[in-house]
């Protein structure tokens, strides 16, 4: 039997994914909730925004009025809960408004399920899931080379946007043992890929390098990151939410560890070989190093082992494979989807130097 799909932050990067997925590999009809933010495009979705079991509805979570109405006229099996503010230089310079979606939003959202649930006849109670899809970062950083996030380790997050992000799975989790909604939640690793807003590492540096812009990488670029392809990641959560036990949490992670400057460096390289700078000069002269950023954590690692063992998943891109793909839709996208998305104020520019914090809490706070 198809599905009711409610995926809320369906016009961003992971959400839009899961959607393309959806429609594309299942019967499942699917309604999109987004107040599409900066980061949230309408033209991320539109490889799918004819089909008839697509639906969009431009509503704010932290809007409960319509919220509620969305519930009852779409009437969800399933709720898929991305909506999120995700940028940690952001979350630094304006805690506020993570705080505001984040916290705010993910109690919103729950408490609109679990009225709504709990008015369905009980076989379609049981079936309903509520999916909160979260980070690694709310796990903070691991101390050595050997370690790894796994399900149980304890929540320990170091900028405002993790601990936004654990104070809502913490949520999540309260409301399915006070109240009994099945609810799942899964943590991930740093996603890269096609449709990626270009505040975030890979798509800036591709962007930056390709109009010969400074390629900044922060501290000495040391940090570690386990990088998941957000195909993978798109279809490990339509997997986590459709076949996971209510209850259980699933790390997934893309067995991809690289340090920051790697990265980089290997973006450099893809590019000299794909577009060469006309001058003949490599990418990674372009390459300059940064202040770090206040509270960077040094290394993520997930362990995706449960869900392997519990679902049967493993990621089906290398980083090789994966970023190669990443750059080719960039160069192919860069003067359509790119240009359509970087049109309003941020070009690119620095956050997360701390310098602003003050007062964007006062006003946040006002």
């Amino acid at each position: 039997m198809s599905k009711r799909i409610l995926v809320t932050g369906g016009a961003g990067f992971i959400g839009s994914a899961v959607v393309r997925l959806i429609i594309s590999e299942s019967e499942d009809r699917v309604c999109v909730m987004d107040k599409l933010t900066y980061a949230g495009n309408l033209e991320s979705l539109e490889p799918v925004a004819d089909n008839p079991r697509y639906r969009f509805e431009k509503v704010d979570i932290c809007d409960a009025e319509e919220v509620n109405r969305v519930f009852a006229e779409f009437c969800p099996t399933h709720v898929m809960h991305l909506a999120a503010e995700s940028h940690v230089d952001r979350s630094i310079d304006g805690p506020g408004s993570f705080v505001q979606t984040n916290i705010v939003g993910t109690y919103t959202l729950i408490e609109a399920a679990r009225k709504f649930c709990s008015e369905l006849p009980e076989a379609d109670q049981t079936a309903f899931r509520f999916h909160h899809i979260s980070t690694d970062e709310v796990y903070g950083d691991l101390d050595g080379p050997d370690d790894f996030f796994r399900e149980d380790t304890p929540y320990a997050p170091s900028s405002p946007y993790s601990a936004s992000k654990a104070s809502s799975d913490h949520l999540v989790r309260a409301w399915k043992r006070t109240f009994g909604l099945p609810t799942l939640i899964t943590n991930c690793s740093n996603n890269y890929g096609p449709y990626q807003f270009p505040e975030k590492l890979i798509p800036l540096v591709i962007l930056n390098a390709l109009e010969g812009k400074a390629l900044p990488v922060y501290g000495k670029g040391e940090q570690i990151r386990d990088w998941l392809h957000v195909e993978d990641h798109a279809r490990a959560l339509y997997l986590v939410a459709t076949e996971g036990r209510p209850g259980e949490t699933y790390n997934i992670g893309g067995h991809n560890e690289k340090r920051n400057i790697d990265v980089v460096r290997q973006i450099c390289s893809l590019l000299d070989e794909l577009q060469p700078r006309s001058d003949g000069q490599a990418y990674a002269s372009q390459i300059t190093y940064v202040k770090d950023r206040p509270g960077h954590d040094l290394r993520y690692a997930i362990d995706a082992g449960k869900i392997a063992r519990e679902l049967g998943w493993v990621p089906q891109e290398t980083f090789e494979s994966g970023i190669r793909k990443t750059v080719q839709w960039y160069l192919e996208q860069r003067n359509g989807w790119c240009k359509a998305v970087q049109a309003g104020k941020y070009q690119r520019e620095r956050l997360g130097s701390g310098e602003s914090a003050g007062s964007s809490v006062k006003k946040a706070g006002a």
